[in-house]
């Protein structure tokens, strides 16, 4: 693994297991960026996905890791930037794809919905795994450059 900063944001839906990750990949040796939020008070997801679009389109993290309830609100405000490709997983496979076929630079979790040891793993296989580029590479300008 680099020396990368990884930029970490979530809504109050999965405040617990952004904590989790966040020593996780601290242990790992890695910078993390904590973009919020600090409790389980109610807030609104789209803040943060777009926090994390802010974050690396000024170059204070190279990737993210992104959760909310279910995943699915947060991946969709973090989306709306073009120079964000944010991956809602599930599993290793996904994760591991997310980075090989698609250059992934944002993980995405429901907090409700992965426990925190899968999570981990996603997160490792998320942080080690290269892009494959080749035949991908087109798709990938495809999705920062839409006609």
């Amino acid at each position: 693994m680099s020396n990368d900063t990884i930029a970490i944001a979530c809504d109050h839906g999965a405040f617990a297991l952004k904590e989790h990750l966040k020593a996780f990949v601290e242990g790992k040796g890695l910078t993390v960026l904590d973009l919020g939020v600090n409790s389980t008070d109610s807030v609104d997801y789209p803040d943060f996905g777009y926090a994390m679009a802010a974050a690396l389109k000024d170059g204070k993290a190279s990737r993210g890791i992104l959760l909310c309830g279910s995943g699915i609100g947060i991946s969709i405000a973090a989306n709306r930037h073009a120079h964000v490709r944010a991956a809602l997983v599930h599993d290793v496979t996904c994760a591991r794809l997310s980075r090989e076929h698609n250059d992934a630079n944002v993980l995405v979790f429901g907090g409700r919905m992965i426990g925190p040891d899968l999570a981990e793993e996603c997160v490792d296989t998320f942080l080690t795994t290269d892009f494959e580029g080749g035949r991908h590479q087109r798709r990938v300008d495809k999705l920062s450059n839409p006609t």
